[in-house]
């Protein structure tokens, strides 16, 4: 394609786009269009005076870069306008209905709700900016069409940077913004019926922690054992709603309005251990979160500038320019689809020491770890575990061997 403001052409196959006296070039020309002028990059078929395909078919001779996928490579590709990751105006109208929704649904809970709200230094617009009681600011960003990694990172920490903590919105189970960032996602559904009131659960991106004592009367499987072992180890793993044991209630949109902007639902960010992803940005219960850090004993990081991901990455064939329009050629240049993101698989979790890394110098309180070790070991939830700190401290030493308990600890534990 042709650099009309250079008066230069541009290689998408080479590093350097054939021009290493020029670093920024790429920089400059992969930025959206509605950051720069429409008409800096023209078709080369046009701008040499010969048949441009999409000129003649009553489109457009200028051109956006895309990044396509072929085969687990990122090349560079030159489209012409209009541009086509632009939304349509049916997604459109979902995602001002969405906002609308959002807002409306703040206001109803007694909360300052503004919608379009650039940030501090203007560099993006939050779709809807919700403040808590307590001051907590969520920005809502409803992105029903592609934008790259590079994209969502940037906009997060452009917003953590100014106060608000980000929560995206998705559609689609190939979101780029999933585990990239805080998100949820929703059905696909018509305007009409967001506007309507129709009900909107979170399909993905809200998860529950459940901690359990891994033996073979257990409904979960061993998170160390590639088979059906069970390796006695108490484990901790993030579940949705549905697959949780029992099943939780699903959490819906108004419900994720009103909690994360009083600090109920928060979120956290769970690191990969070791199946090759950085980690995962999910919405969880603020006590769950609370009891997470305490059993890895690390704390949540907002969205931080990455290192550079595979989705960011570009490849180059290093060829010759090709001079032939190829408008409308499907067979010219076909992407991949997008992988699956949102897959509702666990997160592959987190197995407890053998003993608690942490103890209280007071011999008689228990920590959050201790709790939900102990209560794995008994078979109850952590909220329902009855015991007293002295028999807490039995059950550590001698397990469950509950004739040593006290008599109203072993009457507890003996109706369960």
């Amino acid at each position: 394609m042709w650099h009309t403001g250079y008066g230069i052409e541009i290689n998408l196959s080479l590093p350097d786009l054939g021009h290493p006296d020029r670093p920024d070039l790429l920089q400059e020309i992969i930025i959206g269009v509605s950051e720069r002028d429409p008409r800096l990059l023209e078709c080369l078929a046009h701008h040499e005076q010969r048949a441009c395909l999409s000129e003649s078919g009553g489109k457009s001779p200028w051109m956006f870069i895309r990044r396509g996928r072929v085969g687990g490579r990122r090349p560079l590709v030159a489209s012409h306008l209009p541009i086509t990751h632009k939304a349509t105006p049916a997604e459109s109208a979902q995602h001002r209905a969405t906002k609308e929704r959002i807002v409306e649904t703040a206001g109803r809970y007694g909360l300052d709700a503004e919608a379009e709200v650039p940030v501090a230094n203007r560099r993006s617009v939050s779709d809807a900016v919700v403040t808590g009681p307590g001051g907590l600011r969520i920005g809502w960003e409803i992105q029903y069409h592609h934008l790259s990694p590079s994209s969502v990172h940037r906009r997060s920490v452009n917003a953590v940077e100014h106060g608000i903590t980000p929560l995206w919105v998705a559609k689609d189970r190939t979101a780029s913004l999933i585990d990239r960032a805080p998100w949820a996602r929703v059905d696909d559904m018509p305007w009409k019926e967001i506007a309507d009131g129709k009900e909107m659960v979170i399909r993905g991106g809200y998860r529950h922690l459940e901690v359990w004592k891994c033996l073979p009367s257990s409904e979960r499987h061993c998170l160390l054992s590639e088979g059906a072992g069970h390796c006695g180890a108490i484990h901790a793993d993030w579940f949705i709603p549905a697959l949780c044991l029992p099943e939780k209630k699903p959490v819906r949109i108004e419900d994720l309005v009103l909690q994360s902007a009083t600090g109920e639902s928060v979120p956290v960010y769970v690191p990969s251990r070791g199946n090759g992803r950085a980690g995962r940005h999910m919405w969880v219960s603020a006590a769950d979160r609370a009891l997470w850090e305490e059993i890895v004993d690390e704390r949540t990081p907002l969205p931080a500038v990455p290192a550079e991901e595979a989705d960011d990455v570009i490849t180059f064939a290093e060829q010759e320019v090709d001079r032939t329009c190829r408008a409308g050629e499907d067979s010219w240049f076909v992407s991949d689809a997008r992988p699956l993101r949102d897959l509702d698989q666990p997160t592959g979790g987190f197995t407890l020491p053998r003993l608690p890394a942490k103890r209280s110098s007071d011999p008689m309180w228990v920590t959050p770890v201790e709790r939900a070790a102990a209560s794995a070991a008994l078979g109850c939830p952590p909220w329902e575990l009855g015991l007293c700190a002295g028999c807490t401290q039995i059950m550590r030493r001698y397990g469950r061997n509950a004739a040593m308990y006290c008599t109203a600890c072993r009457a507890g534990l003996n109706g369960r």
